[in-house]
């Protein structure tokens, strides 16, 4: 049977990688996101490198729409094998903690937990069934651990990954592998890399950070899925002790 994988979030860094990734170890790759020219671009190229692509627009703000978004997806490539989930805002509009307020953080509840709670609901039992999937996510490392001056988002990427462990514990035994990989660094090419380096242009505080290449975590992302030993891991190593 041939395998497939949805990438929510299949924006520039590390989703885009993802699906060229999982399409080069021959999986199906639906694409998901807002924007449909990105999409068919990203689509004709890994077709021409022989991997069945669909593309399916879609705005992840949306819980309410996700079951019509998930019988598309079923539609064009049935239920897949295995879900990345990986959206970010348009606008990260990190903010200092002590500038925190509930307003700031209430509009990144929807795409970062509630629609990712409705796409497992969609897809998990299908998994389960089977005996075989994955949930997948690639966030920032602060949703591990707090970082001066970029609280916001990862507040509510925190809630996730909170989800996502218990997740991870419930459906093991039912041969569905729930990976989580944490990045503490700037992923080349993403919206995140030039906010970063406009905030340090204007002389804005920022932390120290290495760059990453997108395409060398999907290959960490996909080594921890065909491995399934680990369901967490955080790049680059040893940051968390520092």
């Amino acid at each position: 049977m041939t395998k497939s994988i949805a990438v929510f979030g299949t924006g520039p860094g590390v989703g885009q990688a993802i699906a060229r990734r999982y399409g080069k170890e021959g999986y199906d790759v639906v694409l998901v996101a807002r924007r449909q020219e990105p999409l068919d671009l990203l689509a004709r190229e890994l077709s021409a490198d022989g991997v069945n692509a669909h593309v399916i627009t879609g705005d992840l703000d949306r819980t309410d729409a996700v079951p019509a978004l998930a019988e598309r997806i079923r539609a064009s490539a049935g239920n897949p094998t295995a879900l990345y989930y990986g959206p970010a805002p348009r606008d990260l509009a990190f903010v200092p903690a002590v500038e925190l307020t509930p307003e700031r953080i209430q509009d990144r509840l929807p795409m970062t937990l509630y629609t990712l709670m409705a796409l497992v609901r969609e897809f998990l039992p299908a998994m389960a069934e089977r005996g075989d999937g994955a949930i997948l996510s690639a966030q920032g490392a602060a949703a591990v651990q707090g970082r001066p001056y970029m609280s916001g988002w990862p507040t509510v990427l925190a809630a996730q990954r909170n989800y996502l462990q218990s997740l991870a514990a419930e459906v093991a035994g039912q041969g569905v592998y729930v990976g989580m990989l944490y990045i503490g660094a700037r992923i080349l090419g993403t919206p995140f890399e030039e906010d970063y380096q406009r905030r340090q242009a204007e002389g804005e505080p920022v932390p120290d950070m290495p760059a990453a290449d997108p395409a060398e975590l999907a290959g960490l992302l996909w080594d921890m899925h065909a491995e399934r030993k680990r369901r967490e891991t955080v790049v680059p190593a040893g940051l968390l002790d520092s």
